[in-house]
């Protein structure tokens, strides 16, 4: 996968390599960059549900289904990323490290934030938590996808459909999201601001943060004739 990102300063557009490369290549520092990344998403999205002023796209179909089924929000997260990941079977998509870890951190973690994080009724403080959690989605988005271990679920089903349709991922992407937000709302989610602010503003973020998160190979110093 290559992401495309443009320079503010000169309108160029540059290209960042996001394909997935073996955890071996600086193992340390990647796992720890995937693992805080996926911390830090699952904390957005639990701001994100508290905030009650609409939800982004997947948590608007979590939520739905969580309300007929009784489970936990990170329960049915994680129920949900299992489902994807078996729509990835016909699209000849391969999991990597980063996308088991998707699954199971993202749930746990949203879990353990919405227990000690209460609902908000209070505007400014709801209006506080959804931008709050808009902007560190965005930073959580760069920093996992940036480590190169491994597609999460729904990026993977984006990529993989783009791949197999020659579709645009632009049009891919949307598809998805307009699909899963009519889901979730006629299962009861929350549609509100919030989903579109974060449809609004999610790529621009991680286009901005990509080149400053993405893992690169270090190249070895050119010697001097």
């Amino acid at each position: 996968m290559v992401y495309q990102t443009t320079s503010a300063d000169s309108g160029d557009v540059a290209q960042i390599d996001l394909r997935p490369v073996r955890i071996s290549r600086d193992p340390v520092r990647r796992s720890v960059q995937l693992l805080s990344g996926l911390a830090l998403y699952g904390t957005s999205v639990a701001l994100v549900t508290r905030a009650g002023l609409g939800l982004e796209p997947w948590s608007v179909l979590a939520e739905g289904v969580m309300k007929h089924t009784g489970l936990t929000f990170g329960t049915v997260t994680g129920l949900i990323s299992v489902a994807v990941l078996l729509l990835w079977i016909p699209l000849r998509q391969r999991p990597g490290i980063g996308t088991i870890a998707n699954v199971v951190v993202i749930s746990v973690v949203v879990d353990l934030v919405r227990a000690v994080l209460p609902d908000q009724h209070d505007l400014g403080w709801q209006i506080a938590l959804l931008a709050g959690g808009v902007a560190l989605n965005g930073v959580a988005t760069a920093t996992y996808v940036g480590a190169r271990l491994g597609p999460g679920p729904r990026d993977g089903l984006m990529t993989g459909l783009a791949g197999r349709t020659g579709w645009s991922v632009r049009l891919v992407r949307t598809g998805i999201e307009v699909t899963v937000v009519a889901a979730g709302f006629l299962l009861g989610g929350t549609v509100g601001i919030g989903t579109v602010l974060y449809a609004l503003a999610i790529g621009p973020l991680t286009q901005a943060l990509l080149p400053l998160t993405t893992w690169r190979e270090k190249r070895e110093p050119e010697q001097g004739h």
